[in-house]
């Protein structure tokens, strides 16, 4: 089943050019054309159900702008772009918020946790600005706590739910912010760099929580710039000058979980071959 569907997507962005303060001798003082800019040039890309995507691309490819453009954050400047069976292009500002709040799961590289409320508040806040749908009863306090502690449950953060954001790890951070992103059941997940401010260990911690999630069904969509994670994926899409230039299946993927194995094992024996002999 499709959840994504983006035909034709070009955005463009005019820039004003200056006034000139000093023309020369028979040139117009009239403000040079506007300079436009095309970030994206007809992009056409969908994914399914379950899909797990990583978007790349050198700086400059369009990756932000078509991650907003997903994130309904932005609107293209033509095409089309359906999202789990609503056309969003034309959408008002109230659709947008619904399409935000129901639909996409965010995940972003600095976690955006408020800093003065727990891990379980901060799974909460989705919920909280949830709207009430027609002829349904708004979710009681007991609901939204119950459902938020389902989710903190699901990333392995059972113990950790009054612990405020310092007083857990980075790793642990983005398990809340994942937690937050999925409380609402959304149609997919869209994560900007998620891994950028971790380290080796949390990072495969991270991946593998994804993979987790997109074999329960999840679709995931990953933007980012580490290519050594892409093996942890099932499509990589590449970006470049505003245009889809690739897109490829990961024919031999990498299952996370076993590398973190792997890499415990291994740092195990180097600190082992580093540590000071016993004397006898």
């Amino acid at each position: 089943m499709s959840v994504i569907e983006m035909r034709g997507i070009k955005r463009e962005y005019r820039m004003e050019a200056r006034k000139s303060r000093h023309p020369k001798d028979g040139a117009s003082s009239k403000d040079d054309e506007a300079v436009v800019v095309r970030a994206l040039r007809g992009v056409d890309f969908s994914a399914e159900t379950s899909d797990f995507i990583f978007v790349m691309g050198p700086s400059g490819s369009g990756k932000s702008t078509l991650m907003n453009i997903l994130g309904c954050l932005d609107k293209p400047t033509a095409g089309t772009y359906t999202l789990d069976g609503i056309e969003t292009s034309k959408s008002d500002s109230d659709t947008f918020a619904y399409i935000r709040n129901r639909k996409i799961g965010f995940v972003f590289q600095s976690f955006n946790l408020l800093a003065r409320t727990t891990a379980l508040e901060n799974v909460e806040l989705p919920l909280f600005y949830r709207r009430r749908e027609k002829d349904r009863k708004r979710q009681s306090t007991s609901a939204r706590k119950e459902r938020a502690m389902t989710a903190l449950r699901d990333v392995g953060l059972e113990t950790r739910m009054d612990h405020f954001p310092s007083q857990l790890s980075g790793g642990q951070q983005q398990r809340v912010a994942i937690a937050r992103a999925m409380v609402n059941d959304p149609a997919f997940i869209l994560a900007d760099e998620p891994t950028g401010n971790l380290d080796t260990e949390m990072s495969l911690e991270i991946m593998g929580l994804f993979q987790e999630l997109n074999n329960q069904g999840k679709t995931i969509i990953m933007v980012t710039h580490e290519p050594e994670l892409a093996v942890y994926a099932k499509r990589i899409i590449t970006l470049r000058d505003g245009e889809l230039v690739s897109d490829t299946q990961v024919t031999k993927r990498r299952s996370a979980p076993d590398d973190l194995a792997k890499w415990k094992h291994n740092h195990a024996l180097l600190s082992e071959a580093s540590s000071p002999s016993e004397s006898a």
